[in-house]
C-alpha cells in the first residue's frame, strides 16, 4: 500500500505578479509514496493538473466529488503505474485560484469572512510555479526528478523549467505549447462572457445565493468542444437524434418540437451539468485567463531564449487529433529546446480523441512517460530509433515529429 497524505498547507504572505498580496497562501495537495534525496537529486515528482482539475491525481482523497476532479489521472499514477508510486514521491497541487481548497474566489477572505469572490489577486501560471515551489519547500522537498503535466498544466511545467531551472532534472509538458492561439483566445474569451452575462453572477458576489450555472455550463460546452476532435465527434455522435427519453437542459424555443434534440446536445448538456455541480464560475475566469496570459518567451527574446538556463532534459508529447494544443506547437516547442541546447525528444501519439486523449488514452500515454522517468533520453527509447547505418549508435538527436520515439 502507497502512503497518502492529503491536507492543505497554510503558507504565510504571497505576492501574486500582479503585485497584490494576501496574508496566508493556503495550497491544497495530495502526496503519494515515500520522500527519497540524495546528492545527486531526489525521487521527487511534481504533478500540474489541467485547468479544471486538483490535487486529486490518484484514487485517494475527494472520494466524494464528481467529474475530473476525482482521481483525474488513475490509470497514469499508482502502484506499478507509468508513474509509480513505490518508487516516486509524487505532489500534485491545487494551483491558486481554482476552488478545491486552495486560496482562490470561493475560498474565504480572513479580513472579512466572506468569500473573495472578484476581490481575489489576478492569478498567472507563474503564481502556480511559485506556490508550488513554496509547499515543496514546505515538505522539504529540494531538487525534483521530474515535473509532468498535461493542457495547461502543460504550460505550467515549461514555467517551472523557465522560473527554477536547476530544481528540475526532467520536463514532460504533455498536450501542450510555449502559448494559445487566437482561435483557442477568442473560445475562451465567449466562455468568459457566457458566464459573466449570466444575470445571476452579479459581478462576482453570488456565494450564498443563485449560482451562474447556466453561464458556466455554457462555457463548459465551449470547452469541452475544444477538447474533441472532429473524428471522435463524428465517431461517438454523428447526426442521431437523442432517444425518446432524453430532456433537453435548457429552453428551447417553438421550433425546437419540431427538430431533433442530437446525440451530439444531449452528450455537451450531460457533461456541463455534471461540470456546474463541481466547480467555481469565478474560478473559471480567474484559471482560463491564466492560461490565455501564458507566454514562454515573455521577457525573452523568444522561446529558446526562455529556456537556454534549463539544463535537464525534455520529453514533449502530442496527439494528432488535438486542435487544442496542436503537433505542430509541440515541435514548435521541441525545436526551441533543441535550439537552447535541451535535449529533448518530441513523442507524437495517433489519436483520433482530440485534446483529451492523455486523459483517456492511458496506455498510450503511461509507456514512454514511464520509459522517460526510469531513463531519460539515454534509454532504451532513444536507442530504438538509431538507424542500422550507424549501427545502432543514436547520432541524429531526434527522430522525425510523425514517429514515436517509444516504439516496440
Amino acid at each position: 500500500m502507497t502512503s497518502v497524505e492529503s491536507g492543505t498547507r497554510s503558507l504565510g504572505e504571497f505576492t501574486f505578479e500582479c503585485g497584490e498580496s494576501i496574508d496566508d497562501l493556503q495550497v491544497a495537495y495530495e502526496a503519494y509514496g515515500d520522500f527519497e534525496a540524495t546528492e545527486e537529486g531526489s525521487n521527487a515528482v511534481l504533478i500540474c493538473h489541467a485547468l479544471t482539475g486538483s490535487q486529486n491525481v490518484a484514487s485517494a482523497g475527494l472520494a466524494e466529488t464528481a467529474g475530473q476532479a476525482r482521481a483525474w489521472w488513475n490509470d497514469i499514477v499508482g502502484p506499478g503505474k507509468a508513474i509509480d508510486t513505490t518508487e516516486y514521491y509524487v505532489v500534485c497541487a491545487n494551483v491558486p485560484g481554482s476552488c478545491y481548497g486552495s486560496s482562490g474566489p470561493p475560498a474565504e477572505n480572513p479580513e472579512t469572512g466572506e468569500p473573495w469572490g472578484t476581490d481575489f489577486p489576478p492569478v498567472t501560471v507563474g503564481d502556480w510555479t511559485q506556490a508550488q515551489r513554496r509547499l515543496l519547500d514546505d515538505l522539504g522537498v529540494g531538487r525534483l526528478h521530474a515535473v509532468v503535466g498535461g493542457s495547461a498544466g502543460g504550460m505550467n511545467v515549461l514555467d517551472w523549467a523557465v522560473q527554477y531551472p536547476d530544481d528540475v532534472a526532467r520536463i514532460v509538458p504533455v498536450a501542450a505549447a510555449a502559448r494559445l492561439d487566437s482561435q483557442c483566445l477568442a473560445l475562451d474569451a465567449i466562455a468568459r462572457r457566457a458566464i459573466t452575462t449570466d444575470d445571476a453572477w452579479r459581478g462576482g458576489d453570488y456565494y450564498g445565493g443563485e449560482r451562474p450555472t447556466d453561464g458556466l455550463a455554457l462555457a463548459r460546452q465551449i470547452g469541452h468542444v475544444m477538447y474533441l476532435s472532429k473524428t471522435s465527434m463524428r465517431e461517438k455522435f454523428g447526426r442521431r437524434a437523442a432517444g425518446r427519453d432524453a430532456v433537453r437542459s435548457f429552453p428551447a424555443d417553438r421550433a425546437a418540437a419540431y427538430f431533433p434534440y442530437r446525440e451530439v446536445e444531449s452528450y455537451l448538456d450531460y457533461q456541463a451539468e455534471k461540470f456546474v455541480d463541481r466547480f467555481d464560475p469565478n474560478s473559471y475566469l480567474y484559471l482560463t485567463r491564466a492560461m490565455d496570459d501564458y507566454d514562454l518567451s515573455e521577457g525573452y527574446e523568444g522561446d529558446a531564449d526562455a529556456l537556454g538556463a534549463f539544463e535537464g532534459e525534455a520529453l514533449l508529447m502530442s496527439f494528432t487529433g488535438d486542435w487544442h494544443f496542436t503537433v505542430a506547437q509541440s515541435e514548435s516547442l521541441a525545436e526551441a529546446c533543441r535550439t537552447a541546447g535541451v535535449p529533448v525528444a518530441h513523442h507524437v501519439v495517433e489519436s483520433d480523441h482530440g485534446h483529451d486523449a492523455f486523459l483517456v488514452e492511458p496506455e498510450k500515454v503511461g509507456p514512454p512517460l514511464r520509459d522517460f522517468l526510469a531513463e531519460g533520453l539515454d534509454g532504451r527509447a532513444i536507442h530504438d530509433t538509431a538507424s542500422e547505418d550507424d549501427g545502432g549508435e543514436a547520432e541524429a538527436d531526434f527522430a522525425p515529429v510523425h514517429n514515436s520515439l517509444f516504439s516496440g
